[in-house]
């Protein structure tokens, strides 16, 4: 068996190292499997060393312009030889424990696809609400969160990978178009609750309440409108690191 980490990546200079020392650190799960694996940096158009940075930590690099998280997961997964992917933002920190969790249900063969709850790894008290409000209701639909998803290469394939219309909630969307596929093959989209993926909170230091407030309204009133417009995802697109 062969795994694929896919990591999108723009403008991640000041943390991709650390995120690339732990996904090396967690593919150690996948090989006393004796499963090989890669790891494929998307570098969507950074204006910064993230490409160097990739590439001096012995990742593949592949290269995006259109900067969109979607489409550069989905030039990352082009680029990937593996049976399964697994997609880890570039500000995210998975742990051995955690990979090992995703091989576990690998072998099983009941299970298509799937993402991990996240734990913040600071931020004020706002965002770990929020934060523990999605993760109740990523459990109880099987939402994917965008940090973390594990999926059959072949599935992902067949169903054209993630949106290139949507500049944010493409994980939403891809997540029920992977439920519909796994119940045409009897198999399920699961989300592993421990152990959790840590993960940056830095949206909700550079943003204020209120600007992330304003989004969400935006998106739930708005949805097509809103997260198919780039400048309306401003959150995810302006730069702020």
């Amino acid at each position: 068996m062969k795994i694929s980490v896919v990591v999108p990546a723009y403008n991640e200079a000041k943390l991709l190292p650390s995120t690339l020392a732990a996904v090396a650190r967690a593919r150690t799960a996948l090989h006393d499997r004796g499963w090989t694996s890669e790891i494929i940096v998307c570098d969507n158009n950074s204006t910064d060393a993230t490409g160097d940075l990739a590439r001096a930590a012995g990742a593949t690099v592949v290269f995006e312009p259109i900067n969109q998280i979607g489409r550069a997961r989905n030039t990352g997964a082009a680029a990937a030889t593996g049976e399964w992917l697994i997609f880890v933002d570039g500000d995210s920190e998975p742990t051995p424990e955690l990979f090992a969790a995703v091989t576990e249900l690998i072998v099983g063969g009941r299970v298509l696809a799937g993402g991990a709850l996240i734990a913040l790894d600071q931020g004020p008290f706002w965002a770990r609400v929020v934060a523990e409000g999605w993760a109740l209701w990523s459990r109880w639909a099987r939402q994917m969160a965008g940090a973390f998803i594990f999926v059959e290469t072949v599935a992902f394939r067949e169903l054209g990978g993630f949106s290139n219309q949507l500049f944010a909630g493409e994980e939403l969307e891809l997540s029920q178009r992977l439920k519909a596929l796994a119940r045409k093959r009897g198999q399920r989209v699961q989300i592993l609750a421990r152990p959790r993926l840590r993960t940056s909170a830095r949206k909700a230091t550079l943003y204020t309440p209120r600007e992330a407030f304003r989004f969400l309204v935006r998106a739930i009133f708005r949805p097509k409108k809103t997260l198919s417009n780039r400048d309306a995802c401003s959150i995810w697109y302006d730069g702020r690191r």
